[in-house]
């Protein structure tokens, strides 16, 4: 053997022993790649029912929601009309008790003038 030789075994061997070590890696990087697709396979298999159950879920707060504009327009309704009773009263027995509460007031002021007065001191 000669010298080209045993420097190209060496170089062979070298070459087999880098190939051995960058075997490792890319064999992990496989796994990695294994375990990605197995957790998107399985994403994918649960996003489908969350999906379902958020859908039924919104469906439900959108009755509710309508159940509470029905129930809030309601309240807005018998507000308008307690608002417009309370108008009426007003208007009905409150100008007549105002009439009432003077003419009170002028009879009390006229009978405390009819009231002999004490006699004052000095």
């Amino acid at each position: 053997m000669t010298g080209g030789d045993i420097a190209g075994l060496i170089a062979a061997g070298i070459f087999a022993i880098l190939v051995g070590l960058l075997a490792i890696p890319l064999v992990k990087l496989g796994r990695v790649f294994d375990e990605t697709s197995k957790a998107i396979r399985d994403l994918g298999e649960n996003v489908t029912p969350l999906l379902e159950e958020a859908t039924t879920t919104i469906s439900e707060s959108n009755k509710q929601l309508g159940r509470v504009d029905t129930i809030t327009s309601d309240i807005a309704e018998t507000t308008g009309n307690v608002t417009a009773l309370v108008s009426l009263f007003a208007a009905s027995v409150g100008g007549p008790l105002i009439k009432v509460a003077a003419f009170s007031a002028a009879v009390r002021a006229g009978i405390s003038g009819l009231k002999p007065r004490g006699k004052r001191k000095k």
